[in-house]
């Protein structure tokens, strides 16, 4: 393939060993995502940064503790970073449907970089304001294409373990920001600016990595196919999928349903506009406003649910807990431990139980622990500071706190971001991603923005909010989001294909359209053939002919047909 530079390792890596090679590089950037959200837990602590730089708080004079005089100005600098992922999920989805994946996501670490040499060097709140948007946006870009990238390299069956594992790396993030920032507290006492410069520039690394290498992976096949590069594509998915042996003929019938999809969205959708995404004008039966209204509603969910004040305000969390400030950026680092370790259920679990059960137990399990926790926290506040029972309680509240954040790492944690990537139509995935990203903003920036806010004004009753918000959720995904699990990416256009919102009246519509149009899914057909009986090579299929996601278009189609036989017979 003389298209394709010779320094690609797609030359030298096939099957499983380059989508692990690509699910790396993924994993590299959704490390640099959670070490991102980390990070802001331990330097909102640190004494330089809250008292003498930004000037929103000061050290309590008995316990050290920060005492926030101003909670608008600390979450403000918090959550002006999701203005900046808002905006720039907006441009990297445009951008990555245009000029492709990987120059996408060398423009997001590059960008991101800036921000993050511009954070480091801040000297007041304004200047961090700023360097936190510009952060943001190269972060919004990354999170708007890698997923995408992700999915659309993996094959249908095991998609789902292939993004967990990349968000195992994200809470692995997380992990090294906590620990990192610990141990930097004890330089000089904790007192200089090092203690919270040096964890913010530690990103720098990563994202230079990242910008350096992703240049010799190889493009998503499928938006090759999209863009008309279609040698190229049906190179790389050769190489994804295998050409010998059992793999023959499977990355050839994955191409077909690649291409009667990307011509069958040319002829369904009039406009790609982000505007018209929104508000599902002119995407006909592909429904891609529906879509858009599920995937932003997911992600500020995941956030509402209470994650958002967990990870950023978990040394605040525990101090309501009663912790005293010596051990709580320790406890806040186990929390962080067992969080990641959690994230390898998923891997085990997501593509078997599928999407919305994995959110269902999640839901379940995340609301008790945070009623709990809530009840635990008042509790121990009701007997005096100290006290065997105050101690008991605080315990208590603490592994409700533990429990809910491995309960999120196992279920909410991933399909949030995996959904997004799966359900759009291929002429504008990497937007649609990007409107998930959007959701996530919203989420992040409106519940970090207040969370400083609730805390101090209904403290432990904050956690009733979330473990409200987690019992929403279950009758929403029931109702409302139909599975995706082991379904390939060109079938969800028909899973959506229904003019009903109701999930029940999707899947029904799904089997119906499944049935109409057998060559628009045949790689999906496990256990069906797609070689040729007689020579034994793959078929090589043309588009198929009358595809439509009308049922009543092509059940009308199929009446007219069956009259056209019976005349004919009749003057035969």
């Amino acid at each position: 393939m003389d298209l394709i530079p010779r320094s690609n390792i797609v030359h030298k890596l096939e099957k499983r060993s380059l989508l692990i090679a690509i699910n790396c590089i993924a994993a590299l950037s959704i490390f640099f995502f959670g070490y991102d959200q980390g990070m802001m837990g331990g330097v909102n602590g640190a004494q330089n940064y809250y008292d003498k730089t930004m000037h929103f708080g000061h050290p309590d004079p008995e316990t050290g503790a920060p005492v926030i005089d101003d909670t608008l100005l600390q979450g403000g600098i918090v959550s002006i970073y999701y203005v900046g992922t808002l905006v720039g999920c907006l441009v990297g989805g445009w951008f990555g449907d245009k000029y492709g994946r990987i120059k996408t996501i060398a423009l997001g670490a590059a960008w991101a970089v800036f921000g993050a040499t511009l954070q480091t060097s801040a000297m007041n709140h304004t200047w961090m304001i700023f360097a936190r948007l510009i952060n943001g946006w190269g972060t919004g870009i990354l999170n708007a294409i890698v997923p995408v990238w992700a999915t659309e390299t993996a094959e249908h069956k095991s998609r789902g373990q292939f993004v967990a594992i990349e968000f195992t790396l994200n809470i692995f993030g997380v992990v090294v920001a906590y620990w990192l920032e610990y141990a930097c507290g004890f330089y000089k006492g904790g007192n200089g600016s090092f203690v919270w410069r040096f964890p913010i520039a530690f990103q720098i690394i990563p994202l230079l990595f990242l910008f350096a290498i992703v240049w010799i992976f190889p493009e998503s096949p499928r938006w090759l196919v999209k863009v008309g590069r279609e040698e190229e594509g049906r190179y790389v998915l050769g190489r994804l999928r295998g050409e010998t042996g059992d793999d023959m003929g499977k990355a050839e019938a994955e191409f077909q349903d690649i291409r009667n999809i990307a011509e069958l969205e040319r002829k369904t959708a009039t406009s790609t506009s982000y505007w018209s995404m929104f508000t599902g004008i002119g995407s006909g039966k592909l429904h891609t406003g529906r879509r858009v209204q599920l995937v932003i509603w997911l992600q500020i969910m995941q956030e509402w649910i209470g994650i958002a004040g967990v990870t950023i305000y978990a040394p605040t969390i525990f101090r309501t807990a009663g912790i005293s400030n010596s051990d709580v950026q320790w406890i806040s680092g186990l929390n962080t431990i067992t969080y990641m370790l959690s994230t390898l259920i998923c891997v085990f679990t997501l593509d078997r139980i599928g999407r919305r059960w994995t959110l269902y137990w999640g839901s379940v399990v995340q609301g008790i622990a945070m009623a709990l926790a809530g009840g635990l926290t008042t509790a121990g506040q009701s007997h005096p500071l100290g006290s065997p029972q105050a101690k008991a309680y605080s315990s208590g509240a603490v592994a409700m706190i533990f429990l809910f954040t491995a309960t999120f790492g196992a279920t909410w944690l991933t399909v949030p971001w995996l959904y997004p990537a799966e359900i759009f139509p291929l002429e504008v995935r990497a937007k649609g991603n990007a409107w998930g990203v959007v959701g996530w903003s919203v989420g992040n920036g409106w519940l970090t923005l207040l969370c400083p806010v609730m805390f101090k004004a209904i403290k432990e009753n904050t956690y009733y909010v979330f473990a409200a918000a987690n019992a929403i959720t279950i009758p929403m995904v029931w109702a409302l989001y139909p599975e995706s699990n082991q379904r390939t990416l060109e079938e969800m256009n028909l899973v959506f294909a229904a003019d009903s919102i109701w999930n029940w009246e999707a899947e029904r519509n799904f089997k119906i359209l499944k049935e109409q149009n057998p060559e628009l899914v045949q790689a999906a057909q496990r256990g069906h053939s797609v070689l040729d009986p007689e020579t034994g090579l793959p078929v090589r299929s043309s588009t198929a002919r009358n595809m439509s996601l009308d049922v009543s278009a092509m059940q009308a189609r199929h009446h007219d047909d069956v009259i056209d036989e019976k005349q004919t017979f009749k003057h035969g």
